[in-house]
């Protein structure tokens, strides 16, 4: 709207005719002479349209950053506090770094190695892991796995999380059962903990903030109540940690 009125009013400066008093007052030939007048100048001056969508783009870009803001805000109890959440690193730390991820996300297994060091780093860091199951059935199965080990074996499920984030291929529920057994969990208990309540909801949770947050992929970060989107890794995520200490 701001171009088509610079524009306008480029054609209006420029053109030979008395200005009405109202669009609706120009003339056939009135109009003809304006919509010369831009065509020639964008010609000459196309830059001025690939600055528009720039604009455009960050207008949107701010948009779409106070929504979420405004999300994380709306959503703070279940996003940082949920009784259903995995913690790691400090959980009485000051800050707070939240990550949905996918097992099959293949982004997801590479920033891995980031979370971990954000958490060697930073001994007033918080971690808090949400399952976020995008990928197809498979991934719903390898969620459902994760959390009955966090309801089995709270105190064990890092390592689980490490193993399985560092296996090869697609992982479902057999792939990640066998993770259980390789780390001398109980595979029982945990299949038995895998038909709880709890499970269903908690994944039903997740993707309840994920749409209210407008997240679609893996992995997706909050710090603090800044979002991001994708592995945008280690550097960017410890900036926003430090910004916050």
């Amino acid at each position: 709207m701001r171009l088509r009125t610079a524009c306008l009013a480029l054609a209006l400066t420029t053109a030979s005719f008395a200005v009405p008093a109202s669009a609706a007052e120009f003339s056939a030939d009135q109009k003809s002479e304006i919509e010369s007048i831009v065509r020639g100048y964008l010609l000459e001056n196309p830059e001025i349209l690939e600055e528009a969508f720039t604009a455009l783009q960050e207008r949107r870009r701010q948009a779409e950053s106070v929504a979420q803001q405004d999300a994380v805000s709306d959503n703070k109890e279940a996003l940082f506090n949920s009784p259903r959440q995995v913690v790691l690193g400090n959980p009485e730390g000051e800050v707070t770094l939240v990550e949905f991820f996918d097992y099959n996300c293949g982004y997801c297994r590479r920033a891995g190695e980031d979370l971990n060091k954000l958490i060697e780093a930073n001994p007033d860091l918080r971690v808090v892991l949400k399952e976020f199951p995008v990928l197809g059935p498979e991934s719903v199965e390898a969620a459902q796995v994760g959390i009955a080990v966090n309801e089995v074996a709270p105190d064990r499920y890092g390592e689980f999380h490490d193993a399985l984030l560092a296996s090869d291929g697609r992982v479902d529920a057999q792939a990640a059962l066998a993770v259980v057994e390789q780390l001398g969990l109980d595979r029982s208990a945990v299949e038995t903990a895998m038909d709880a309540d709890v499970v269903q909801a908690t994944i039903e949770e997740v993707y309840t903030l994920a749409n209210a947050l407008g997240l679609t992929g893996t992995p997706s970060y909050v710090v603090g109540d800044t979002v991001f989107v994708g592995a945008v890794g280690y550097d960017t995520l410890q900036g926003r940690v430090t910004e916050l200490q």
